[in-house]
């Protein structure tokens, strides 16, 4: 089944001509069914590219999904045009006062982990969407920032710098082969990596009922649930597209910035050739899982969430 979008939503097209099931929204509504609701709080300052990246992967379940688009009350992208805001997006005050419940919930990372989680302008915010989860959201899912955020929020483990960027296409362990979210994969994968900062495994393994899933001897830990908020922390991007990590090389290569090439990313690790991409199995892998989860446990009546 297709993940539902508004046929304007620029994903929609992109999704279309690559052969991912779409749904306009006039024709959910005359479908006999209770779609998944659930919403994406997008933090990236280029909201199309993500959207569409997890519209991608969450349309290649089996399910019909409902995605909502959801942002920041106060804050002002400067990246994506306010029309598109406007006309896709809700601020989340208008989301909290209508009541309404989800199915699950995905937040986004952001470029902002130099700052300290307070000095965030909109952390105020953030957290109370992170308590707002537990009444309203069966399921929650915070990606790189977004979950590092919930599980300093949650348990008080810290985020810390590292002295170099963590970047490129690094392999890790399977921790937890019995996990139903990891139904199908493999002993070891590759997941792409861009960040300036860690969360410690000793640090994850002192916090009560947290448990590594997925793990990098190079870049720590990944994945990591939390059975007593319903949620999942990963600090990786299954989500990125071959050229992600190339946009953002390039992009600091032409700002004069320093940065490695991403390692393990291009073919001999020569930006002069193609990136491979080497994840994007056991990217749908996680996201099916995670959608078949909760479509295995959630109420019927989405209104009984969180009671």
């Amino acid at each position: 089944m297709p993940v539902t979008l508004p046929s304007d939503l620029p994903a929609f097209d992109v999704l279309t001509r690559e052969g991912v099931m779409v749904m306009a929204e006039d024709r959910a509504a005359r479908q006999d069914i209770r779609p998944l609701r659930i919403g994406l709080v997008n933090l990236m300052p280029r909201k199309i590219q993500t959207e569409t990246q997890f519209a991608r992967l969450l349309g290649a379940t089996p399910l019909q999904i409902e995605l909502s688009l959801i942002r920041m009350s106060e804050h002002q992208t400067k990246n994506t045009a306010a029309e598109h805001m406007e006309s896709f997006y809700r601020p989340f005050s208008e989301v909290a006062i209508s009541g309404e419940k989800f199915d699950g919930l995905i937040i986004t990372g952001a470029p902002i982990e130099h700052l300290p989680f307070n000095a965030v302008t909109y952390w105020k915010e953030l957290t109370q969407i992170f308590d707002w989860t537990q009444t309203h959201v069966h399921s929650t899912f915070g990606v790189c920032w977004g979950g590092m955020g919930m599980i300093n929020h949650f348990h008080g483990v810290k985020k810390h710098m590292l002295d170099a960027k963590a970047f490129g296409c690094f392999r890790h362990q399977n921790l937890a082969p019995a996990s139903p979210y990891l139904r199908g994969f493999s002993d070891d994968c590759v997941i792409p990596v861009s960040r300036w900062t860690e969360m410690r495994q000793d640090e994850i393994d002192a916090a009560d009922g947290l448990r590594t899933l997925l793990g990098s001897a190079e870049v720590g830990p990944c994945l990591v649930e939390d059975p007593g908020h319903r949620a999942l922390y990963i600090f990786n991007h299954f989500e990125y597209d071959s050229d992600t990590l190339k946009q953002e090389y390039d992009r600091d290569v032409s700002n004069g910035e320093p940065i490695n090439v991403p390692i393990n990313y291009y073919l001999g690790d020569d930006p002069s050739q193609p990136p491979q991409n080497r994840w994007r199995s056991h990217a749908h892998l996680l996201y099916g899982n995670w959608i078949n989860e909760i479509y295995q446990s959630t109420p019927y009546d989405i209104g009984e969430i969180g009671r």
